[in-house]
């Protein structure tokens, strides 16, 4: 394993969400974060702008040198940063990320230059520095940080900022609820996100209900059943799984809510039947904790139906585009309605974000970046 040191920077949007998203990233595409150090505010140096923040952190990793550049790159880029500055010059950017040491080795090339050539000069730069690695010594200078801060040429002096940074990636809710159609992909990515952020993960248990091959079976018969077996295990595992504190998760992140079952009811029963289930829903619901986010995950039914082809399920197999469409239809009717409701739709119609990690990660950043607006409904394509 190797050292590496990076220097991060930002001046655009939500700039410590850009410093927490680019670190969630450096851990996935370069390595494990082994120090952060506290971020500064500085006045923006060689062109008038916004204010940055800025930070530095060291990471053990197994890339190479030009290895590791093309992975900041990409992640510079999956964070909004369309290109290096145009002949050099400095301009505002949503994240900067510059490699300022690789172990001991002293580069020089085209590409990159370590350690980098800027470092002593930049007191942005050496300020966190000299907080994680104040005795550190520059090989090429044969100076400490320390010394190089005092002998800086640069007047600007940062400001320490009491927020530190997470070392694990956190969410910015407590709870999130994801939900899609039947064959979207929301248990898949929920397993991901809750792992990759340390979150509580609670799991639709649809595997356990005894009505769920019949009604594929005979749909007029176990509609009523099958629907209030879920409608009883969705209210019981939500309301044991919220009301228990766990000390070592941050969030929970579920891959279905209550609100499913008036959508699926909605479609399964009878008239006076699904009166009758409404009645029944409303006195449980009013118990239950409601999500922070609720993400819908949109797939067209073509894609639908391969995916449900894909997972082989005896008792989906007689699963039709036509109820794929009822149950759509359903959830963004049911959308529509929550005007108090924190809702974001990633539409994923055109992508696979299991065969490319890529997407994965465009969805996190989009859900890590949302916030409501004033129709509480966000709709995102990937």
């Amino acid at each position: 394993m190797n050292n590496i040191i990076l220097g991060l920077g930002t001046n655009l949007g939500n700039r410590w969400q850009n410093l927490q998203n680019a670190l969630y990233y450096l851990r996935v595409f370069v390595g494990e974060i082994d120090q952060i150090s506290p971020v500064y505010q500085t006045k923006a140096l060689g062109f008038d702008g916004n204010d940055f923040l800025n930070a530095v952190v060291s990471i053990k990793t197994e890339l190479s040198p030009a290895q590791a550049l093309l992975q900041t790159q990409k992640i510079e880029k999956l964070l909004g940063r369309n290109s290096k500055s145009i002949d050099r010059q400095y301009s505002n950017r949503p994240i900067d990320i510059d490699i300022l040491y690789y172990d001991d080795i002293i580069l020089k090339t085209n590409d990159l230059q370590i350690p980098h050539a800027q470092i002593a000069r930049r007191n942005f730069v050496l300020y966190p520095l000299v907080d994680i690695f104040p005795d550190f010594f520059h090989h090429e200078l044969q100076k400490t940080h320390k010394e190089l801060l005092t002998l800086s040429p640069d007047k600007n002096r940062p400001v320490k900022l009491n927020k530190a940074l997470d070392k694990k990636p956190q969410i910015p809710y407590n709870f999130i609820a994801i939900e899609g159609n039947i064959g979207a992909g929301k248990t898949t990515f929920s397993k991901q996100f809750a792992t990759d952020f340390n979150a509580k993960l609670v799991l639709e248990r649809f595997e356990e209900n005894p009505f769920l091959p019949k009604f594929y079976e005979d749909a007029k018969r176990y509609a009523f059943p099958l629907e209030m077996s879920f409608l009883a295990d969705r209210y019981q595992q939500l309301s044991d799984d919220l009301a228990q504190y766990d000390l070592f998760k941050t969030s929970v992140v579920s891959d279905y809510y209550v609100f499913k079952s008036l959508i699926f009811s909605k479609v399964t029963l009878t008239d006076d039947e699904y009166a009758l289930y409404r009645k029944i829903f409303n006195f449980m619901y009013k118990d239950l904790v409601k999500p922070d986010l609720y993400i819908y995950l949109y797939q067209n039914v073509e894609r639908l139906l391969e995916n449900i082809k894909k997972r082989g399920r005896e008792y989906e197999k007689t699963i039709k585009g036509d109820y794929l469409t009822q149950i759509h239809e359903g959830y963004m009717n049911f959308i529509k309605t929550q005007k108090d409701l924190n809702v974001l739709i990633l539409d994923i119609s055109d992508i696979d974000f299991v065969q490319n990690p890529e997407y994965y990660h465009k969805m996190v950043q989009i859900i890590l970046n949302h916030t409501a607006n004033e129709q509480g409904l966000v709709i995102e394509k990937i």
